[in-house]
């Protein structure tokens, strides 16, 4: 008689089937945009998310989990990375095959039943454009190290950074049309913000939160800003620019 294999779960965290709701936030050279899923399994370092749209891997974005519509701002955002991404229903017929495989889980073969009966309760199975997208969670930094983890040179700043994702409105100081841009972290003196746009080192910027009431700088209005850093975001065309309050 043979032996059973149990296929080996690659995943660092234990995943939770769990159903609640998901914004999904991501920044296009043409502006943001905004989706609204639902969870289909959690773990503390992931998301499995049903979706309309499709999402490359790889691509970077930020994530509201859990979501509450109630609230018009003020819902912490994390920075997430894609995966992987396929399409529900080929989840569920490849699902289906694998349940007839001996070598199949118990625990598999279960969550995978869990899975089908969540399509079907979604009213997904009549939408071949809704796809199971899977998020990489980036870990959060510790305020002992001055909002950076892993960092290697050391920290110039005169002020302590802290992680925090909000979107804000930036464009350089004689030109109007703005970008729609989501900060990585927040100083009282300065800023971190993802770009997909050009800016010079030393230049000039101003910058609006989009939410005032709750914006982390004290003041109202645009805050006039100077480009300290440019730095590429490693496979993709965005940019991390540092910029330093102007008064």
């Amino acid at each position: 008689m043979g032996s059973t294999v149990t296929p080996m779960d690659s995943r660092e965290h234990r995943r939770v089937q769990m159903r609640l709701p998901v914004r999904m936030r991501w920044t296009t050279p043409f502006g943001q945009k905004i989706e609204l899923g639902e969870t289909i399994d959690v773990s503390r370092s992931g998301l499995l998310v049903s979706t309309k749209e499709f999402h490359a891997p790889g691509v970077a974005l930020w994530v509201t989990f859990p979501y509450d519509a109630s609230f018009s701002d003020g819902q912490p955002e994390i920075l997430a990375r894609v995966a992987r991404c396929r399409e529900v229903l080929e989840v569920i017929r490849s699902t289906n095959a694998g349940e007839k495989v001996q070598t199949e889980s118990a625990s598999e073969q279960e969550r995978f039943a869990k899975l089908d009966q969540l399509v079907r309760a979604l009213g997904l199975s009549d939408a071949p454009a809704t796809f199971a997208v899977a998020f990489h969670l980036k870990e959060q930094a510790h305020a002992s190290s001055n909002g950076s983890v892993h960092r290697r040179e050391p920290e110039r700043r005169g002020s302590m950074r802290k992680a925090l994702a909000i979107p804000v409105r930036v464009h350089p100081e004689w030109i109007p049309w703005f970008e729609e841009a989501m900060t990585i972290d927040i100083s009282a003196e300065g800023m971190r913000f993802r770009s997909h746009r050009e800016y010079a080192l030393g230049g000039h910027l101003k910058i609006a939160f989009e939410a005032s009431a709750s914006a982390p700088w004290h003041g109202a209005g645009e805050f006039r800003s100077k480009v300290v850093r440019i730095a590429p975001v490693p496979g993709s065309v965005a940019l991390d620019v540092s910029v330093c309050r102007v008064e």
